[in-house]
């Protein structure tokens, strides 16, 4: 049977996450989240993973829920549904904590919870051909699981508009809304995540790692003396670290530091 969804590291250390159900539109069911989530965590705690890419199989990125998993949820009690739904949070969750740089690499269409997967990532290229759409109310539903992560990419105001109406929208709005970081062509889509992740490579992976963390944890703070007392202890507990050592005498010696050296001998 074919898996539904593939896991792979190359020799870079980049782990990439495929969603593997083309005939299907990579539609994801209740086996397919199991799946996702148990892939993020082992990426996540793989101390040599530099970062992940997540992609997909076929023409689309992901329709959203399957089909025969909504018929099925149809059936459920409020309790089962609450058990369902609390799957896909926590397979999303996984996915935003992830103390790595993720990429999303996203062709054709990606409606309804699919928007929730790239808006998890910390960065997501798309192809101009893509199109998107907050589909749940067309029937009768609410985004309510992948809607945390939504509006912080693309702000309550649009959210308004785009959870109410379900239009579809184009991924040069999608790039305005800040769902996408960049819209390239479909044959550029490679080629641009192939510089992100070298650019990725030649930065500090524990620095990477707090660096991630730094902004998922300011951006809820207020700017007053705790917060400044804060981020001050932060720096200098990585200016005094190991790592932070090595990239400081690197960058005043003129060489390479220690994590670039590693990476360009494979």
């Amino acid at each position: 049977m074919e898996q539904s969804v593939i896991y792979s590291v190359d020799d870079r250390n980049i782990a990439t996450v495929t969603l593997n159900r083309a005939e299907k539109h990579n539609a994801f069911n209740d086996e397919m989240i199991i799946e996702l989530t148990r892939l993020f965590k082992k990426a996540g705690e793989d101390e040599n993973v530099r970062a992940l890419i997540l992609r997909a199989e076929g023409k689309s990125f992901s329709a959203g829920a399957d089909l025969n998993w909504m018929k099925k949820m149809a059936s459920y009690t409020e309790a089962q549904n609450e058990s369902d739904a609390f799957a896909l949070a926590t397979m999303l969750q996984t996915l935003y904590k992830m103390p790595k740089p993720t990429i999303a690499r996203v062709q054709g269409a990606a409606f309804g919870g699919a928007v929730g997967l790239i808006a998890c990532c910390d960065i997501a290229i798309g192809s101009k051909l893509s199109k998107f759409c907050l589909s749940e109310v067309k029937i009768g539903l609410i985004p309510a699981t992948i809607s945390p992560y939504v509006v912080e990419a693309m702000g309550a105001r649009v959210c308004r508009r785009y959870f109410q109406t379900a239009e579809v929208f184009s991924a040069r709005r999608a790039r305005r809304l800040g769902l996408l970081s960049e819209s390239v062509t479909e044959d550029e889509l490679d080629s641009t995540i192939d510089d992100i992740v070298s650019n990725i490579l030649k930065n500090g992976p524990q620095a990477v790692a707090k660096a991630k963390d730094l902004v998922q944890w300011v951006s809820t703070q207020e700017i007053n003396d705790a917060l400044l007392t804060k981020t001050s202890k932060l720096i200098a507990q990585v200016r005094t670290s190991d790592e932070g050592q090595e990239g400081l005498s690197a960058f005043l010696e003129k060489r390479s530091a220690s994590w670039v050296e590693v990476q360009n001998d494979k």
